[in-house]
């Protein structure tokens, strides 16, 4: 079976972090530091944020459903399509086309996913910076999938805009979703009203020495970078054959169409060819009939590219 329904690195997981889990073993008999200081202090470093800065949590989607349930009381628009974490983490609220910027309001919580899931497509900077600068209400950014990419992360503007807050992953990039290992950002302010509410030991000894095992091995991180790119441009020219299916110009390592055929037939049909793909219809801000897949590994994004033309192309 090939699962292309889970957007995570095809590489799996550092060397490295298998090798720190095992050298933390013994440490499992005591309990962790309260805030992870050690692991606070090596993704600031990594990302280039200052620690004081940053909480972290059991993953970005434990971070989102804590600061919906403890943070924040207030209205919500969430810029759609949005993924099913959001949804959830926000089930009251309202929903904007993330394309239509004059209709977001400048009251409220305005909620995003940077580069957008599940269409993969980046919100142009100065979109972005509209966003943030010129709202009233705080602004919550998710760049859970940005390592990917070669794009830039907003969390560089949280100390000059208080109003900001970003939340980052390595459950994906770093092949560690059974770890969960997440991280929010944002300005002083922020961190005097979320510190006081937050759980402690959100992070424990083994997710923590593979995070910082994980984030000190550059030449990993470049091999992931290089492997996505590649093979999602080789994919992406492959599914242009399908038809019936148009595909958006996804930066990260997955891929989004809208199709002529009923999504859950064509799920269906892949499904009993051993491959795993994503429904995306009826997601709030999806339009029709869509699917989605990971992009992974040359002989299994082939698998999935035959499949594709063989359903698509050939019936």
């Amino acid at each position: 079976m090939l699962d292309f329904s889970s957007n995570v690195n095809p590489l799996g997981y550092p060397a490295g972090a298998r090798d720190a889990i095992v050298g933390a073993l013994d440490r499992i008999t005591h309990y962790p530091e309260t805030d992870s200081p050690a692991l606070v202090e090596g993704l600031a470093k990594y990302w280039n944020v200052p620690g004081a800065g940053m909480l972290l949590g059991n993953g970005s989607t434990e971070l989102l459903h804590f600061f919906g349930r403890a943070a924040w009381p207030g209205p919500v628009t969430l810029l759609t399509p949005a993924s099913h974490g959001h949804l959830s983490a926000f089930p009251k609220a309202m929903k904007v086309p993330v394309n239509e910027p004059d209709r977001w309001p400048q009251r409220g919580l305005l909620v995003l996913t940077h580069p957008n899931q599940p269409t993969g497509e980046p919100l142009p900077e100065p979109l972005l910076r509209r966003a943030v600068a010129m709202r009233e209400g705080p602004v919550l950014i998710d760049e859970s999938y940005i390592d990917f990419t070669n794009l830039e992360s907003t969390s560089r503007w949280c100390e000059s805009h208080p109003n900001l807050l970003v939340l980052r992953s390595l459950t994906a990039f770093y092949g560690l979703p059974g770890l969960r290992v997440g991280a929010l950002i944002a300005g002083d302010e922020w961190m005097k009203r979320l510190r006081p509410r937050r759980e402690p030991w959100q992070v424990g000894v083994l997710a923590e020495a593979a995070a910082l095992a994980a984030i000190q091995d550059s030449d990993f991180a470049n091999r992931s970078r290089e492997l996505v790119e590649a093979e999602r441009t080789w994919l992406f020219e492959q599914v242009q054959e399908w038809r019936g299916a148009e595909f958006t110009e996804s930066v990260t390592n997955y891929l989004f169409a809208r199709i002529q055929q009923p999504a859950t037939e064509v799920q269906d049909w892949f499904l009993n060819r051993k491959i795993l793909i994503r429904n995306y219809t009826g997601l709030p801000g999806v339009e029709g009939q869509a699917v989605g897949f990971a992009v992974r590994t040359r002989a299994e994004n082939q698998r999935l590219a035959e499949a594709g033309k063989e359903r698509f192309c050939d019936g």
